[in-house]
């Protein structure tokens, strides 16, 4: 790779208390070949006054764009279609990275360039504590696809994904009216359908579940933006390689209509029989976080 031929992207929106944090990791970079491009989702607080302060500073080169409140998913857009690199990843605003991460970006891509078979890197997210936030990746097994890594790998936590920016101008987020969320499953699926990633099992990102953050309030996010999210569930249906992945796509598809109270006609009715079999697993599916819930609020689970 060329020097600088990646751009960390952060969506940020009403983050000026905690962006510092993610600021502060890019300035500790070993290698800071690289541009920060950062898109405010119409944040009210301080954020520009904050990035102001930091382009003055000079330690980073800083794009800052502005945008009307939009949700993530837009913001995203905005930064693929604004990035200037080959190798584009996201970097949310109260997250960080680890000092080394650039640094091994780099030194993996260069099996990449010579791989058109894959559209980037997957590696681990972690905490503060340098655990993982779930497995580490599968022994033996240098690329595969994303979607094969959790379901067939039985990968579980969340991680870091670094892709070619050609292939995510392709494969942008669909823009739904009235709608701030659309669950980023919906680009990686896509992807999956022509592309491998590479496997990298190492710790780069840092991540903290905030209390104002999408992972914690998911359930009401899917029900503000229920066109995004059924939209996402009925891709994984089109995408089933098998009659079991078929079943078990609409199995979840029907607890989400359930989950968001969504109380459109189903549209996708090619697999009438198999809608019909889901039904039990989709009360179970429905049913077992409400149990778990109610586990947790007596205090059975924490």
């Amino acid at each position: 790779m060329n020097d600088a031929q990646l751009t960390i992207f952060t969506p940020t929106y009403n983050r000026g208390y905690i962006i510092k944090n993610c600021y502060e990791s890019l300035c500790q970079q070993t290698n800071k070949d690289f541009y920060w491009l950062i898109v405010d989702d119409g944040s009210t607080d301080n954020t520009e006054e904050l990035v102001e302060s930091w382009k003055r500073e000079n330690k980073l080169n800083i794009t800052y764009i502005k945008q009307e409140n939009s949700g993530k998913h837009v913001a995203h857009n905005t930064g693929v279609l604004n990035c200037k690199t080959d190798v584009f990843v996201c970097v949310d605003s109260d997250d960080y990275l680890t000092e080394d991460a650039v640094s091994v970006i780099y030194n993996q891509w260069e099996k990449i360039n010579s791989n058109h078979s894959l559209a980037g890197m997957i590696a681990l997210k972690g905490y503060a504590n340098g655990k993982p936030t779930g497995t580490r990746m599968p022994a033996g097994i240098n690329q595969c696809k994303m979607f094969d890594l959790y379901q067939k790998y039985g990968f579980k936590g969340d991680a870091i994904i670094i892709l070619r920016t050609e292939v995510l101008r392709k494969n942008l987020f669909p823009v739904f009216d009235g709608e701030k969320f659309v669950t980023e499953a919906v680009v990686y699926d896509k992807i999956d359908q022509e592309y491998e990633v590479l496997l990298v099992d190492r710790l780069l990102y840092i991540c903290d579940y905030l209390e104002d953050g999408y992972s914690r309030n998911i359930l009401k996010v899917h029900r503000a933006s229920p066109k995004g999210y059924m939209f996402f569930l009925s891709e994984r249906i089109n995408y089933a390689k098998s009659l079991t992945d078929r079943y078990k796509a609409i199995s979840y598809f029907l607890a989400g209509r359930w989950r968001v109270k969504h109380k459109q006609p189903i549209e996708y009715l090619d697999y009438k029989i198999l809608y019909l079999l889901a039904i039990p697993k989709a009360i179970i599916i429905f049913i077992k976080p409400i149990i778990k819930n109610l586990l947790i609020k007596f205090g059975v689970f924490k």
